[in-house]
């Protein structure tokens, strides 16, 4: 068993080059293989996003603190608040990100390998369209 203190958990700038305002990282639990279960903490300050993306695997987003918009590129739209549970399945193309009013934090659950960027950024009508 190995136990990771909340304070030791190292939190750190997403960048720019896949997100949209400020968002932070934090491993919670980092896979031991490209394939293996990586669990993400991820905090977005308000109207941030990421940019539209896909998970090998699926990715499960579970919502701790505010308010998270999850949209397909069907055009479904999921609001998750604490306690929710959002599923993106294999393959599925996606965004997500917090509220316009305030900020968001939830856990990124994966595994099959990393996320699949595809080079477009989330349009402000498409955050709008969202809300």
């Amino acid at each position: 068993m190995e136990h990771q203190a909340g304070d030791d958990i190292d939190w750190g700038p997403a960048g720019t080059e896949h997100f949209t305002g400020e968002v932070d990282f934090g491993a919670v639990h980092p896979p031991d293989t490209p394939e293996a279960l990586a669990v993400l903490g991820v905090r977005f300050s308000p109207g941030a996003r990421s940019d539209w993306h896909r998970h090998p695997a699926g990715q499960v987003l579970y919502v701790v603190e505010g308010t998270a918009l999850v949209q397909d590129d069907a055009g479904s739209v999921a609001v998750a608040g604490p306690g929710d549970a959002v599923y993106a399945p294999p393959g599925e193309v996606h965004w997500h990100g917090a509220g316009p009013d305030e900020a968001m934090t939830h856990l990124s659950i994966t595994d099959g390998g990393p996320t699949e960027w595809l080079g477009r950024k989330v349009t402000d009508e498409e955050y709008r369209s969202a809300r």
